[in-house]
């Protein structure tokens, strides 16, 4: 399906939009990434919900691997291929393995590979998504692995993630073309 919106340019979004977007391409080996040039078309919006995001990731209390699971847990459970696949290779520099990165991507992950604080993070995205609620259980779990500050960057970092999954299936985004050399 084609997009419904497409990726805007420095006269659309802004010559500072621009530029990050085009910078952040560089920094990910693809085109100047859609979740920058599409959501960079609501130019107001645009860098409140850039400051919000870096809070989370890469700038947030939990290790980026354990974001970086979660972010990739979000996006197989909502089916977002842009989400998938932009974070794939951001997830191997976090330090998730390929096994691992192949593993979350799957609906039912082979938990064997992931450490017990791993399989409560992927346990509690799941609930979370599919329930929009964690059960007690499921709360002391993840409360035994973060402390509270990380238990309430946990919810957000999900509901954060599953908000640019729909979006990106709403609008039709593709994942990023690889950058032409």
């Amino acid at each position: 399906m084609p997009a419904r919106v497409s990726p805007g340019t420095w006269r659309t979004n802004g010559p500072l939009a621009a530029a990050f977007a085009r910078a952040a391409g560089r920094a990910t080996g693809t085109v100047p990434p859609a979740v920058f040039t599409v959501l960079g078309r609501g130019r107001r919006t645009f860098w409140g919900w850039l400051g919000f995001a870096a809070t989370l990731m890469p700038f947030g209390s939990l290790p980026r691997r354990d974001s970086e699971l979660v972010i990739l847990r979000v996006a197989q459970r909502r089916g977002s291929a842009y989400e998938a696949a932009h974070h794939r290779r951001i997830g191997r520099r976090a330090g998730l393995t390929g096994e691992q990165v192949d593993a979350i991507l799957r609906a039912a992950p082979d938990p064997t590979v992931f450490s017990a604080r791993q399989q409560v993070l992927l346990a509690a995205t799941d609930e979370l998504l599919a329930t929009d609620d964690l059960s007690d259980a499921t709360w002391a779990s993840l409360g035994e692995q973060l402390d509270e500050r990380g238990c309430v960057e946990f919810l957000l970092l999900v509901g954060h993630y599953r908000m640019l999954a729909t979006a990106f299936t709403a609008l039709r985004v593709e994942p990023d073309a690889a950058r032409g050399r």
